[in-house]
């Protein structure tokens, strides 16, 4: 009996340091989903010291997208080969290298590239953090866990909305971006003193490439893939970045309180997401609530997008309604593991991870290229001002895809959700 009670209590602390990697993990999501949308809250300031316009700053933005979606499946590997501890440091340390050089960038390609180093590490943290949970916690505690990380990531874009905005206002754009490269800093060295590997893999590039293959071989994949796009670009397009200079033309407000309207989208996503999934565990489907959420953010982003005329209240609530439909989203990872063998599920998680966040990388330019094509040459204080109407316009692209990612899902087949023990 003491023989079986030692073991035990020697676990403890390691399960309990295992916690604190884990939630060092779900910080650092928070923190990359600061650095994700931080452009959004200094979009005049660039404009005017880089003298470009709406389309260089969703260029710009952009970059972040590049990096993060083309690291997802080569994370995943990395991670299993690695393990988090070093990873999770060495990235963390990348996105403060990142955030240095763009706050000291004296041309647009080197804030680009500082840019595009800060998505690339990125990308480490909420896998990250997954993988803490996946090694040191039982199976049944692994969704519970991911998508606190989730919410947190999602208070991390909200973080990075109106309270940054103040702070860019205090400190100057330059000056807030060094401040954030603390952070990375911090992350740094909570990973060293938290994060511990439990296990790691050799040889499994060629188990990989399989994975990769039978995925990619998959139909139902791409039409999952296509319809988290579908649920991702409100919330990168406009809620990321081109909302907060939209409401300040349609609803006169000034950029941090429209940065605070905007941050409902992110505030609706982390409701919903537990919601939608535990529905959807409850009714056993995935296609419906899914298809619920998509046409839900459909609808919200229209009343944005074509009735700029709308008091704030509505515009707050179909800000919010528009994140609770995208947060379905979180039932295609689902839906992906279950239509592909388990030994590849790693690879199909990778497939439409990097889909899914290439949203931005695809939105946030598009947007700002049509936005251009409209402009009729108004400037205020050195910056582009761009009509509602065009703005109207350049959202359509985002009602759009919700509606494309509807198609999608009612052509992907039925799956029912694997009951776990």
């Amino acid at each position: 009996m003491n023989a079986e009670r030692e073991p035990r209590a020697a676990a403890h602390p390691m399960l309990r340091l295992a916690l604190y990697g884990w939630a060092t993990g779900a910080l650092f999501f928070f923190y990359a989903w600061i650095l994700r949308v931080a452009p959004s809250v200094m979009i005049d300031e660039l404009m005017r010291d880089f003298a470009v316009g709406a389309a260089a700053v969703g260029n710009l933005s952009a970059f972040y997208f590049y990096g993060y979606a083309g690291m997802q499946i080569p994370v995943g590997l990395m991670m299993d080969r690695f393990g988090p501890r070093r990873l999770m440091t060495v990235a963390a340390l990348g996105c403060a290298a990142g955030c240095l050089l763009f706050a000291l960038a004296p041309t647009l390609w080197v804030l680009s590239l500082g840019r595009f180093l800060i998505g690339a590490t990125a990308a480490f943290s909420l896998v990250g953090a997954m993988t803490v949970a996946g090694q040191w916690f039982p199976p049944a505690r692994f969704a519970l866990l991911s998508g606190f990380a989730m919410m947190l990531g999602m208070a991390g874009g909200v973080f990075g909305q109106a309270p940054l905005r103040l702070l860019v206002e205090e400190l100057e754009w330059r000056q807030a971006t060094l401040a954030l490269a603390g952070g990375g800093v911090l992350l740094a060295l909570a990973s060293v003193a938290t994060v511990r590997d439990r296990s790691r893999t050799s040889g499994g590039l060629r188990q990989v490439m399989t994975g990769l293959a039978q995925v990619g071989r998959n139909r139902q994949t791409w039409l999952i893939a296509i319809a988290g796009l579908g649920t991702t670009g409100p919330l990168l397009g406009f809620a990321g970045l081109w909302g907060v200079p939209y409401l300040v033309l349609t609803q006169g407000l000034d950029r941090a309180a429209a940065a605070g309207v905007t941050s409902m989208v992110f505030i609706g996503w982390g409701v919903g997401a537990p919601v939608i999934g535990w529905l959807s565990d409850r009714i056993g489907r995935r296609k419906l609530p899914f298809v619920a959420g998509l046409m839900l953010t459909a609808i919200a982003m229209a009343g944005l997008a074509w009735a700029p005329g709308l008091p704030l209240w509505a515009v707050t609530a179909l800000c919010f309604l528009c994140g609770f439909g995208g947060s379905g989203q979180i039932l295609g990872f689902a839906a992906v593991r279950e239509l592909n063998p388990p030994a590849a599920s790693g690879a199909a998680l990778g497939i439409v991870n990097g889909v899914v966040t290439g949203a931005g990388a695809l939105y946030q330019p598009l947007l700002g290229w049509l936005l251009d094509l409209a402009w009729t040459g108004e400037l205020a204080g050195g910056a582009r001002v761009y009509t509602p109407a065009a703005y109207g316009t350049a959202f359509s692209v985002l009602v759009a895809g919700a509606v494309v990612g509807i198609a999608c899902i009612l052509l992907m087949r039925e799956t029912r959700c694997r009951q776990s023990a």
